[in-house]
């Protein structure tokens, strides 16, 4: 898969995202902290659980993260790491804690390396980002890595302990998302 350029536009309908039965490929990104994370040194412990959200101006997403947080001890319970990845500076993954309750890592996507490669990135419409921007105050020209403003599709992915994707939820609609329940279900034994 071809890497796309920070410059490159495409429509949400072209992010196809990766499927289940594919080897994820592995990244490393920084929490707000500053600490690390890779995905294949995390996939020792066991499976995890990967959320593509699309910042802390979004409400959706801030339900989303809030519901995952709420049931976080029954996903842990199954053996799972939950992370969520954002394209926001890691100075805004904080806000994004405060406005979900997350207590699980919330990591930067330096460049969109990590959308890219799981092919969810996206360019919203004019009369969305000027929607994000004003009413949900996003500043994404602030507030990511570059001022390209694309966004990921809020995907949720399971990656197995073998590294390969055993199940996803991907859909170009932000507001569907995936459940605990779904998450529960399809987490590897």
């Amino acid at each position: 898969m071809n890497q796309l350029n920070a410059q490159e536009a495409r429509s949400v309908d072209e992010a196809k995202g990766l499927g289940a039965g594919t080897e994820a490929p592995d990244y490393r990104a920084i929490d707000a902290s500053g600490k690390a994370f890779q995905l294949g040194k995390a996939l020792k412990n066991g499976p995890v659980v990967m959320i593509f959200y699309r910042g802390h101006w979004c409400p959706v997403c801030n339900k989303h993260l809030g519901a995952i947080q709420d049931s976080l001890q029954l996903i842990m319970d199954k053996g799972a790491t939950v992370v969520a990845i954002s394209p926001q500076k890691p100075e805004y993954l904080d806000m994004m804690a405060e406005k979900s309750g997350a207590t699980f890592r919330l990591l930067y996507d330096d460049g969109y390396a990590i959308a890219d490669a799981y092919d969810v990135t996206f360019t919203p419409k004019k009369v969305e980002l000027l929607g994000y921007n004003t009413a949900l105050n996003a500043q994404l020209k602030k507030s990511q890595s570059d001022e390209s403003q694309r966004l990921p599709i809020p995907a949720t992915y399971i990656i197995g302990r073998d590294g390969v994707i055993a199940w996803r939820q991907f859909d170009p609609d932000y507001k569907n998302r995936s459940s605990v329940q779904e998450i529960l279900a399809n987490l590897p034994e």
